[in-house]
């Protein structure tokens, strides 16, 4: 099949094909005599194992030697379970580190909510400071609870 229909089937750009064949997550594919890349009808299923191992958080370089190991005939199973355990101690992690912000920002709105009843309207009461003054340590941005998405995130230890 033509590069843009399994493209089509898969759900993804024929710059994404072109990107997999160059990692070599796709084997590469060979070209009709109009230039085409014409690929197995195997290979949709091949993308969409790529396209659900990204979606659970394996990054593209794991997937690389993952796949070379299959496509060399081994078996990358241990190392896919290693992973995938791997994946889940991080977002357990994060899950702790977003509960503890969400019982933290709780406090810090009703806190908030306090200082501005007492804060004559139309001045400023000084929130963001305060928020400051209380945390002086509290200098990590949060944001996704989800960045194994892209894979090439590491989780930064707590301080």
């Amino acid at each position: 099949m033509h590069s843009s229909e399994l493209a089509r089937l898969a759900g993804v750009s024929t710059d994404t094909l072109r990107y997999y064949e160059r990692l070599r997550l796709l084997p590469t594919a060979p070209r009709s005599a109009a230039g085409y890349r014409l690929f197995p009808a195997q290979a949709l299923d091949r993308v969409r194992l790529i396209r659900g191992a990204l979606a659970i958080g394996f990054s593209v370089r794991e997937l690389m030697t993952i796949v070379a190991e299959r496509d060399g005939g081994g078996a990358p199973c241990q190392r896919v379970l290693l992973l995938a355990r791997e994946k889940l101690a991080t977002v357990e992690a994060s899950l702790r580190d977003l509960q503890i912000w969400r019982r933290e920002l709780k406090t810090t709105l009703a806190g908030w909510e306090r200082q501005l009843r007492k804060t004559p309207r139309g001045q400023r009461a000084g929130l963001l400071e305060t928020f400051v003054a209380s945390h002086p340590n509290r200098q990590k941005r949060y944001s996704s609870p989800m960045p194994l998405a892209r894979g090439h995130q590491k989780r930064e230890k707590s301080q």
